[in-house]
């Protein structure tokens, strides 16, 4: 494809895109521009963002889909939970992981490859449940699909736990998910992740200051 083809797919994206997908973009900017600033809205607004998309998947009948978005509503109220502990003790404080928590995060990227790719190769694109029809997206490109869910999976859990490395774990899922979206033929959430591969870097470089003007304060 050249890039008038490109530029049409993109329009044609933005004027099929119905109200309650641009809902769920917008909370999902949010979320991530209110991360960068530590502030703990980022997850009620996730969460809302979280139950758009599931609410479209649900109309699409992508019960499967759903499955992997129930990870993310989990994580975000077990985030909220932690964050607003740390508020109610007037504790705010981004850290740098630890080894035991970059070795949890390393795990849960591992794992959760193994889990999605697993998924990808053998699951059939319908099958049936207790007389429930499921529907599964099949990927011609099982290694990177598997690869930017597991990485993103890990950023979640270290962002939860408010440590910085939340920022390169996500980034390196945004990195591979910018050109795999390309690849599927849809430039207009291929934009919207680079736009959020950029706040990602900021928010890495804020967190950064917040910990420096921590140990400024302790010292």
């Amino acid at each position: 494809m050249n890039f008038q083809d490109w530029f049409k797919l993109f329009q044609e994206q933005i004027l099929h895109t119905s109200l309650i997908e641009w809902l769920a973009v917008g909370f999902g900017v949010s979320e991530v521009l209110l991360a960068k600033k530590n502030s703990i809205w980022l997850y009620p607004t996730g969460i809302i963002s979280i139950l758009l998309v599931m609410s479209l998947l649900y109309k699409a009948n992508l019960y499967a889909e759903i499955v992997l978005n129930v990870y993310y509503l989990v994580m975000s109220v077990y985030g909220w939970l932690i964050w607003k502990n740390q508020e109610n003790h007037h504790h705010k404080e981004v850290l740098w992981s630890t080894k035991k928590e970059l070795l949890i995060a390393v795990l849960i990227s591992v794992i959760g490859f193994g889990i999605f790719y697993t998924a990808l190769i053998n699951l059939p694109e319908h099958f049936v449940i207790a007389k429930i029809d499921i529907f599964f997206t099949k990927s011609d490109v099982p290694i990177a699909d598997a690869f930017v869910s597991a990485f993103a999976w890990a950023g979640m859990w270290l962002l939860a736990k408010r440590k910085i490395e939340n920022w390169i774990f996500l980034n390196i899922s945004n990195i591979v998910a910018i050109p795999l979206l390309f690849h599927k033929k849809l430039p207009l959430m291929a934009c919207l992740t680079t736009f959020l591969f950029v706040v990602a870097i900021f928010g890495f470089f804020d967190w950064n200051k917040i910990i420096k003007k921590s140990k400024l304060k302790l010292a």
